[in-house]
């Protein structure tokens, strides 16, 4: 019994030690130049539509955090505050969906005046999900007057798929888009107890989404 344990063990870990592989792909699209100045911001929003869609709120924070921070960091509005503060410019069913709508917006004076309050330079529009397919195996958990424990593997793929489209508020314009496709292999194999060994594909989308995001708005991305 003892060499069985061990050697369930020592399986373990040998399945623990398994990489979930995780591979991302940044495409850019720019229409025209940018750059920031000292003292502006940028907001960063989900795309939502009528509440039959709504982009991930954690991702668009994700992204906003990876954009405030660090060395090149550029100054983001929190997306709750702003579209609290801009009530109810940008609701999912009033919120400008191209730019043209946008600059109907900007000739209504009570949210061209909230806007400019902010020190808007742009505008990031986030839209996207993370769907999971290619799902195999099955994994049985039983208790007995021995013991009990669970048996078995499962395997999974998570493809993240985001685009953020950059429109620059003075102009009025949309200055392009960056897209970034994030898949990896999840497995969870289970000998006794279940190991997840789970493909972070949302985090690495976000952390190369925001880092292109930072480059492109600087103009460093050019």
């Amino acid at each position: 019994m003892q060499c069985s344990i061990r050697s369930v063990i020592g399986i373990t870990l040998i399945l623990a030690s398994l990489p979930a592989c995780t591979s991302t792909h940044i495409d850019q699209f720019r229409q025209a130049a940018t750059s920031i100045n000292k003292g502006e911001s940028i907001v960063i929003l989900g795309r939502r539509q009528n509440n039959n869609y709504d982009t991930d709120g954690k991702f668009v924070k994700c992204v906003g955090a990876t954009v405030a921070n660090g060395n090149d960091r550029i100054r983001v509005i929190p997306e709750q505050e702003f579209l609290d503060a801009m009530f109810p410019f940008f609701e999912p069913r009033t919120a400008p969906v191209r730019t043209a709508h946008l600059k109907q917006l900007m000739a209504v004076s009570e949210a061209r005046q909230r806007l400019k309050d902010y020190g808007l330079g742009y505008i990031v529009w986030v839209d996207g999900t993370t769907r999971r397919s290619g799902q195999y195996g099955n994994i049985n958990c039983s208790i007995t007057p021995a013991g009990g424990g669970c048996f078995g593997f499962n395997s999974w793929q998570d493809d993240s798929r985001f685009e953020a489209e950059v429109w620059n508020l003075d102009t009025l314009e949309s200055v392009g888009s960056i897209s970034t496709d994030s898949n990896g292999q999840s497995y969870l194999p289970a000998l006794l107890l279940p190991i997840p060994l789970i493909a972070q594909v949302e985090a690495s989308a976000c952390s190369g989404l925001g880092r292109q995001l930072k480059q492109f708005i600087t103009g460093k991305g050019t």
